[in-house]
């Protein structure tokens, strides 16, 4: 048995589970890592911020549904990270994050950035390691990567203390993890069909991870034998073509009305694959806590999610690939009696998510969002952050395919930057399309620098209203007339992009966007177009004077 070094062992473990790419800040704490990566064929990604390198790693987790590979150093290197790691634990993506740590002798006396890692990181990651001893390296590793996609899905940590790394030591090759599938037992088929025979208003809501491209079109081949109409959750959206007949809308911020309404009148609920959590449920509205008065089928790939916070009438612990799959040959006995309602909820979607020709100043968000509908590819990839700026994306792009999404349901400001840039490593031949406010861009705007050094040719559309937008509707609301701590001071964006290397563009008039996209995309070159948004149109449907006004009655 050949000896290795710690580091070695970290790269061959990694390559032996399928990884091909990892993203990572450089730091002293993991040298030995580097150096082994240098003789192999895994492409690392150098990012400028940990936070930045974290969502990376998140977005190749989500598009993929494998791990996606983070390597930060330790003390502030570790903590800037945190950032991207809630977003893979809230957003149930499989993720890996490895951190440098102090050398073993010196743990437990708070040295050069030292952080006890199992007792901080706790609330971030499924599991938390140490490995201390390199032989068990391979063991160690292998493990991560199954935690990471077993059941809900979500990030591991694994710290690698310094010393460690550089020992020469006997191992085994390591083996790739056995993934790990739940299906769901015929008699739960079997009820299902049994309880969607004897319903009179049903409704099928998707979220969570663990999807393919078989299971999207399982589902809407399901959907469409049994005339059910579907939603799907928050930021979760690709999961259902949105021209699809069947479709009624996304169930999330800023839900419609009368989608709302149809979710609480059901007499039966099908949520898949998801948790139905705090933004998807409308502040734990929708759904009574833990006894809904709606009949409910849970399906989720984590037993210990079923009735966590509802209590389901019937629990399916599957992951959703194997539920669609089981689904195939089920089919109503009789025409489902539910179809006009289907169409109805269809037609109120496309009422509701045609964008709005005008609005307050010279640029109006409607008619941009309208020409970016007709002039992206299908397989265009969205990415964004948080924002009321999303809201033009949520309510208005009307997703077609699966994988074409790419959003954080924790609401994490700064992440579309770095998801654009980590798509468009996965993805080269697809458009990859960020939208981003100019308080989220400049969250991790410096991961512009990482898409311009890699030579991703991301367009990033920016939506500069010079404010925290979100936080100002609140204020509005809630102490009208009291503006405090809500402004921003910005650069010129344009000049941003430039000064990178990169193509900037601003517009100030409606009519300017699309030649400024042309451009952008002709340029061959990461792209920022800077669109000049009056704060007024803080909203689709209201100004800051409207909220300020209603709440000042």
């Amino acid at each position: 048995m050949t000896q290795r070094t710690g580091g070695q062992l970290i790269v061959e473990a990694l390559k032996a589970n399928g990884v091909s790419r990892v993203a990572c800040v450089p730091g002293e704490s993991y040298l030995a890592v580097l150096d082994a990566l240098h003789d192999t064929d895994i492409e690392v990604m150098v990012c400028r911020q940990e936070g930045g390198a974290a969502m990376i790693a998140d977005c190749w987790g989500r598009l993929t549904g494998q791990p996606g590979v983070c390597f930060v150093t330790r003390g502030p290197g570790a903590t800037n990270a945190t950032a991207g790691l809630h977003v893979a634990r809230q957003d149930s993506i499989p993720m890996i994050l490895f951190i440098g740590q102090v050398q073993r002798d010196a743990r437990e006396r708070e040295a050069f950035q030292e952080v006890e890692y199992r007792r901080a990181f706790t609330e971030f990651a499924k599991w938390v390691c140490d490995i201390d001893d390199a032989s068990r390296i391979p063991e160690m590793v292998t493990r991560a990567f199954a935690v990471a996609t077993s059941g809900r899905p979500g990030p591991v940590v694994v710290a690698l203390p310094e010393d460690m790394l550089r020992d020469l030591v006997d191992a085994p090759a390591a083996l790739p993890y056995t993934p790990v599938e739940t299906h769901p037992g015929p008699r739960q088929i079997a009820e299902l069909a049994a309880r969607l025979e004897k319903a009179e208003r049903p409704l099928v809501i998707l979220g969570g991870t663990r999807w393919s491209d078989e299971a999207v079109a399982g589902m809407a081949a399901f959907a469409e034998r049994w005339k059910l109409p579907v939603g799907c959750s928050f930021r979760r959206q690709m999961l259902f073509d949105h021209l699809h007949p069947n479709y009624a809308g996304d169930v999330g911020i800023g839900i419609n009305p009368a989608l709302a309404e149809e979710v609480r009148n059901a007499d039966l609920l099908i949520l898949l694959g998801g948790r139905f959590s705090e933004m998807p449920s409308s502040g734990y509205t929708l759904m009574d806590i833990p006894y809904p008065r709606q009949s409910l089928i849970h399906v989720h790939p984590d037993a210990a999610e079923l009735g966590r916070v509802y209590r389901p009438d019937l629990a399916i612990n599957a992951d959703p690939e194997s539920f669609v799959a089981a689904l195939a040959s089920l089919a109503p006995s009789t025409e489902p009696k539910w179809a006009d309602r289907t169409a109805n909820m269809h037609a109120a979607y496309l009422a509701w998510s045609t964008p709005p020709e005008t609005g307050p100043g010279d640029v109006a968000m409607g008619p941009i969002m309208t020409w970016l509908e007709e002039a992206l590819p299908l397989d265009a990839i969205m990415t964004n952050g948080a924002g009321n700026y999303a809201t033009w994306v949520h309510r208005f792009h009307r997703f077609r395919r699966f994988n074409t999404q790419a959003a954080p349901a924790s609401g994490s400001m700064g992440y579309g930057l770095p998801a654009a840039v980590a798509a468009k490593a996965l993805y080269p031949d697809r458009e990859v399309v960020c939208f981003a406010g100019d308080g989220c861009f400049m969250m991790h705007g410096q991961e512009f620098a990482t898409a311009v050094r890699y030579n991703l040719p991301i367009i990033v559309v920016l939506v500069n209203n010079g404010i925290y937008g979100t936080i100002r509707m609140h204020q509005e609301r809630d102490y009208p007339g009291r503006v405090s701590g809500t402004g921003l001071t910005n650069p010129d964006f344009a000049a941003y992009a430039r000064a990178f290397g990169g193509h900037g563009e601003t517009v100030v008039k409606t009519d300017e966007f699309a030649d400024a996209f042309l451009r952008a995309r002709a340029s061959g070159k990461p792209a920022i177009i800077e669109i000049q948004l009056d704060p007024e149109a803080i909203t689709p449907t209201r100004t800051l004077s409207q909220i300020r006004g209603a709440a000042q009655k």
